[in-house]
């Protein structure tokens, strides 16, 4: 049986805040508004994650939390980890190291570059990207079928089953 990895890049954040730091920006009404429709999309679609780990980064937490209330998951199950906040592909593959056989279903709440680059190196670069360049544009959420053993991903290691936008769906 394969495993289930999601990628879900934060909710829209907010540019015009007064923030102190880059890790303590917090999201726009935007972001506040889309982040629920993954968590209830995911929740019909009956894709409740096993466990969540997410960056600890402000507009990350706050997505996660919006998330979860729409999946009925108990926040304080959620890993928050410091490792995913302004990581790269190599960080990234460490983080899912972490969880070689289990659990079933990962979601994973991060950053760009890194998730765009994380996704296209599980799927050795098959993917169709917007007109934009973007592939994960925030609110996104990637949906990958994974080998059992995530200890050592190679490139091409994940097949994409879907890719969903919350500014798509109503």
């Amino acid at each position: 049986m394969s495993r289930e990895l999601l990628l879900l890049r934060h909710a829209k954040s907010d540019w015009d805040t007064d923030a102190a730091s880059d890790i303590e920006r917090p999201l726009a009404k935007r972001g506040r508004r889309e982040a629920p429709r993954i968590g209830e999309w995911l929740y019909r679609e009956g894709l409740v994650p096993a466990l969540i780990v997410s960056s600890p980064a402000e507009r990350a937490r706050e997505t996660t939390l919006k998330v979860c209330k729409g999946l009925d998951y108990k926040k304080r199950d959620v890993q928050w980890d410091l490792a995913v906040y302004d990581a790269g592909l190599d960080e990234l593959l460490q983080v899912l190291a972490k969880y070689p056989k289990e659990p079933a279903s990962l979601l994973l709440v991060g950053h760009n570059p890194g998730l765009e680059d994380l996704l296209r190196y599980l799927t050795d670069g098959d993917l169709e990207e917007l007109a934009n360049g973007k592939l994960l544009p925030t609110a996104a959420l990637a949906r990958l079928e994974m080998p059992e053993d995530w200890s050592s991903l190679v490139a091409g290691a994940g097949v994409l089953v879907n890719l969903v936008r919350a500014k798509a769906m109503k």
